[in-house]
């Protein structure tokens, strides 16, 4: 009976639903011509356009770069070892060229016996041209050779030598070295003055720095990141595990902020913290706690009014911004400028970062690296300090959501007047992809053209296969540029969490270029003009904007030096607004690939 009882029910059901169907396809309407999808990465109307190779060659070891990292490891999973290995380029022997910096870690001080221990600061100074580039050769009695648990450099020439002074950041403060007076040939020395610099007491684990005349003084003052309050305790109370893992290397949610710190220079080489005065504070708004997990920083002026801002990006908290008021007092406007959070609006985890005027215009673009399956940043202004988040239209988004990005940089590889992106990428955790099957420890780095105006998407993905040694997977870090063997185009150099890193020599096809460096004798205290603007004006119309800015990427440096690819046209005339203000105008010499610009003062 109950049998029955549900096939009748069934028959009744099923004719209700035939007879309501019926109805509804009798009242509908003809159906519309079927719609185009959008494309919702750029315009719907623009061509797809072919992407030419960027081949980068791997020349680490035939240039004499037999440097090895290590990241003090020991089983442990203490976070410190997942977050080090910045690197510098830049001429420290002032002999013309450019030389190599690496920062290595260190095993820990209760390590087990037969640790491998680090090596300090590895300098390897450039010795010239041989027929298959130039020869690199380790520099010994450096005086940088004191290990620990460090991660990043800053440099800067403090006292008008011509040598710049070093910075490193680290587990356990800061170390600041002078550049020391050496016979002509002679390899390049420094000494430890952070005693003497007043920088012994500055405390915490310390990681993004960077030097600028920040206070327009005429001297150099430098900012200073830190990550989070860390010790060995804390971590282990911490506790971050994966499932099927156990203790792993993680996030640092669980993990208290910090403060970012403005050390000024108050006489020749030595400073004080004048963080509070100088308007360097961010609190959390619920807890009143220091707010900052600092791994980046770009120092420019993102407000086009002529002074330096700093802009800060943190991990796993809002980015923050510091507008600088024009007298060297800054107001922290993060969250009213758009910048603080993604397109979400949400906090991600933000490691390295760079910016540029990628359309040469106004407009300032800041790139800013980020965790696995969060995109990297693009955040864009027109001059005005107000941001958008333009990675989906300008075609990041996508192809960099599975990465985990840490160096970033701006810098045009093909020399046709547009400044490309490169980041170096890689995990955290050694062992991820056994809980993840889409990452894995070592990553590709990437590289996306830059196409220029003409509609579409700003920016197109390099294939790997046509980067050469750049998709060869690493777990990088920090990654910097240079034009190391004076060939006219700019070379990566990407240093890796633990072992080797590249020395990436670029041999794709070349327009031409142009590198200016300043020089203002009568500012011993910022020789070399950080921070100061320049624009070049080419022969076809064209304007190209640079500023004078070692501190990029993540923990890293380049050159103080604004590089330019020309294409197939000609610089006509360059302006530099120097850092006091004062702007002045000079002819480009015919033909020039070198331009240094000394200013006269009356």
């Amino acid at each position: 009976m109950i049998a029955r009882a549900f096939w009748v029910s069934l028959g009744v059901v099923g004719s209700v639903a035939m007879t309501v169907f019926a109805w509804r396809w009798a009242a509908r309407p003809a159906a519309p011509a079927p719609v185009e999808p959008v494309q919702v990465t750029g315009p719907a109307s623009a061509p797809a356009r072919p992407v030419a190779g960027l081949p980068f060659e791997d020349v680490t070891d035939r240039w004499g770069i037999d440097f090895r990292r290590t990241d003090g490891a020991d089983g442990r999973r203490l976070l410190p070892e997942t977050m080090g290995g910045g690197v510098a380029v830049s001429d420290v022997d002032a002999d013309g060229d450019l030389d190599l910096l690496f920062v290595d870690g260190d095993a820990w001080p209760d390590a087990p016996s037969g640790a491998e221990r680090g090596q300090g600061i590895v300098v390897y100074v450039n010795r010239g041209s041989a027929p298959d580039g130039p020869r690199f050769v380790r520099a010994a009695g450096t005086g940088l050779g004191s290990p620990r648990q460090a991660m990043g450099v800053a440099l800067g020439d403090l006292d008008g030598d011509g040598r710049p002074e070093i910075l490193e950041t680290g587990v356990g403060g800061v170390r600041l070295f002078a550049a020391e007076r050496a016979p002509d040939g002679a390899p390049p020395r420094w000494r430890d003055v952070t005693r003497e610099s007043g920088l012994s007491g500055v405390p915490g684990w310390t990681t993004a720095a960077g030097f600028a005349d920040l206070d327009s003084d005429g001297d150099l003052d430098f900012v200073l990141g830190r990550y989070v309050e860390w010790s060995a305790e804390i971590d282990f109370a911490v506790g971050y595990t994966l499932t099927g893992i156990g203790r792993a290397y993680g996030a640092p949610n669980g993990f208290r902020g910090t403060d970012v710190a403005f050390l000024e220079q108050v006489a020749p080489m030595r400073f004080e913290d004048r963080s509070v005065e100088r308007g360097f504070v961010a609190r959390n708004r619920s807890t009143g706690e220091p707010l900052a997990k600092s791994l980046g920083f770009v120092i420019d002026d993102v407000d086009a009014d002529g002074d330096l801002d700093v802009f800060v990006a943190n991990d796993t908290v809002q980015n923050l911004l510091f507008v600088n008021d024009g007298h060297g007092r800054f107001a922290e406007r993060g969250v009213e400028s758009g910048i603080a959070f993604d397109r979400n609006g949400a906090a991600t985890g933000a490691m390295g970062c760079d910016a540029s005027h990628l359309r040469n215009d106004r407009a300032l673009a800041i790139a800013v690296g980020n965790f696995a399956n969060e995109p990297v940043s693009l955040y864009v202004t027109p001059g005005d300090g107000r941001f958008s988040d333009d990675a989906i239209v300008d075609g990041i988004s996508a192809a960099t959501r599975r990465a985990l990005t840490f160096g970033v940089v701006f810098a045009d590889l093909d020399s046709d007047g547009h400044e490309d992106l490169a980041l170096a990428n890689g995990h955290i955790e050694p062992r991820i992809a056994e809980v993840q099957a889409s990452q894995s420890w070592a990553q590709a780095a990437q590289v996306f053209r830059n196409a220029g105006a003409g509609g579409g998407a700003t920016f197109a993905e390099v294939p790997a296969t046509a980067l050469g040694a750049l998709a060869r997977p690493v777990v990088g870090r920090g990654l910097a540029w240079g034009d190391l063997d004076g060939d006219g185009a700019l070379d990566l150099v990407l240093c890796a969490l633990r072992g080797p890193p590249m020395v990436a020599r670029n041999v794709a096809v070349q327009g031409g270029s142009l590198a200016v460096r300043l020089d203002d004798p009568g500012s011993p205290g910022n020789r070399a003009a950080i921070g100061a603007g320049i624009a070049v004006e080419l022969l076809d119309g064209s304007v190209l904007r640079r500023t004078i800015m070692p501190t990029r990427s993540y923990l890293s440096q380049v050159p103080p030096v604004a590089w330019l690819g020309l294409g197939s046209s000609r610089a006509r005339r360059i302006t530099v607004r120097w850092p006091d203000g004062v702007t002045t105008e000079h002819p480009a010499a015919a033909g020039a690939e070198t331009l240094t610009i000394e200013r006269a003062r009356r």
